[in-house]
C-alpha cells in the first residue's frame, strides 16, 4: 500500500470537505442594515436576503465612488471618508423552518418597522421619503 493509497488522517481532508459543504448549504444571515454617517448622524436603512453581501456591495460601491442608489450618501462619503461610517446589523431575520416559505415579506415589515424606528429621511438619513 502506497502513501497515496492510505485514509486521510482522523478530522483530515474528510472533515475539511463536510464543513466546507455544510457552510455551502447554509443559508447567509439575512435582515435589516444600517450605514450611519458618524460625523452627521444621517443613516441609511436597508434590508437583504443577505446581509454580509449587500454591506459587501454597499462599502466597495462607495469606496470606488460607483454607488448610484444615494447620491446623497456617495457625496458625504467623498467628503467625509470611509472612516466616518459604520456599517451595522440592526436585525436578523431567521430562516424559515418551514421548506419553499418566502422570507421576503417578513423582511419587508422589518424594514418599515425599522424605518418608522429611525426615520432615516431628509435631513435624518439617506432614504427616499415614504409617500
Amino acid at each position: 500500500m502506497s502513501s497515496n493509497d492510505s485514509p486521510p488522517p482522523q478530522g483530515g481532508r474528510s472533515r475539511r470537505s463536510e464543513l466546507k459543504q455544510a457552510y455551502k448549504e447554509k443559508p447567509p444571515p439575512m435582515g435589516v442594515f444600517a450605514v450611519r454617517n458618524l460625523t452627521n448622524g444621517k443613516v441609511l436603512v436597508g434590508s437583504s436576503l443577505n446581509l454580509p453581501g449587500a454591506l459587501n456591495r454597499i462599502r466597495f460601491e462607495l469606496t470606488t465612488g460607483i454607488h448610484r442608489l444615494y447620491p446623497a450618501l456617495q457625496e458625504d462619503w467623498a467628503r467625509h471618508g470611509a472612516d466616518h461610517f459604520s456599517f451595522e446589523t440592526l436585525d436578523v431575520l431567521a430562516p424559515p423552518e418551514e421548506p419553499g416559505v418566502d422570507p421576503k415579506e417578513e423582511l419587508r415589515v422589518l424594514e418599515a418597522l425599522w424605518l418608522e424606528r429611525l426615520r432615516p429621511y431628509g435631513e435624518a438619513g439617506y432614504n427616499a421619503s415614504p409617500g
